[in-house]
């Protein structure tokens, strides 16, 4: 990719309001977006989050009066609940422990010391007393990774911080499951009415933003 072709992109994109309901990403595309989610970086790549793709109509309908009855969340081709762990144990951490052996093909022995760095800082350290703060912040890199993702591919989204989060986790079945929702974001094609379509882009200037020492 040409890196001209990247900065488009993002400009392209804008938090798009309305969808056009009849158009659905291709299964191809909509994998691709899964694998953006699934390879976002977080800290010790403990991947603290679950992501929640809602596919039910019934669901998604329930889910509007949780969300300042904004439309997006009907008319999307796919909503993406994003939810974070409430709290870190030591049993999550062996989790991730045993797949990095499996992946690296090395003994769990040998990750010992990593192990305890993590258990000592996220689950008994000071960032373990404010764990679900911590997994939240990796739940909107991942967020972010998706959005730019979907620009590069030419998918519309919207994030969604518009929303009820205890009843979202209702709605979806998230009461007492480790898990509670943080944001969500709406992804498909914009309709051809949607008005903020072709308002300009605002940002500050670069150099008000970026400073270089």
């Amino acid at each position: 990719m040409d890196p001209r072709q990247l900065v488009n992109a993002l400009e392209w994109r804008y938090a798009t309001k309305r969808f056009d309901p009849s158009k659905k990403i291709p299964n191809h595309v909509w994998e691709a977006l899964e694998g953006a989610l699934v390879l976002t970086p977080t800290s010790y790549g403990l991947q603290p989050y679950k992501f929640i793709v809602m596919t039910d109509a019934e669901r998604r309908a329930e889910l509007l009066s949780h969300s300042w009855n904004q439309p997006q969340v009907v008319e999307c081709s796919h909503y993406v609940v994003f939810t974070a762990r409430t709290k870190l144990s030591e049993t999550d951490v062996d989790r991730w422990i045993q797949r990095l052996s499996e992946v690296r093909g090395v003994p769990a022995e040998s990750l010992t010391a990593y192990r305890g760095m993590m258990v000592g800082d996220i689950v008994h350290g000071s960032r373990g007393k404010s764990a679900h703060e911590w997994a939240t912040r990796q739940a909107y890199i991942a967020l972010g990774n998706l959005m730019t993702s979907a620009a590069v591919l030419e998918i519309d989204a919207c994030p969604m911080e518009g929303i009820v989060p205890p009843e979202y986790d209702r709605v979806i079945g998230l009461l007492n499951s480790g898990y509670t929702t943080v944001v969500a974001c709406a992804l498909g094609y914009r309709a051809a009415d949607d008005k903020y379509a072709k308002i300009p882009k605002a940002r500050f200037i670069a150099s008000d933003l970026i400073h270089k020492i």
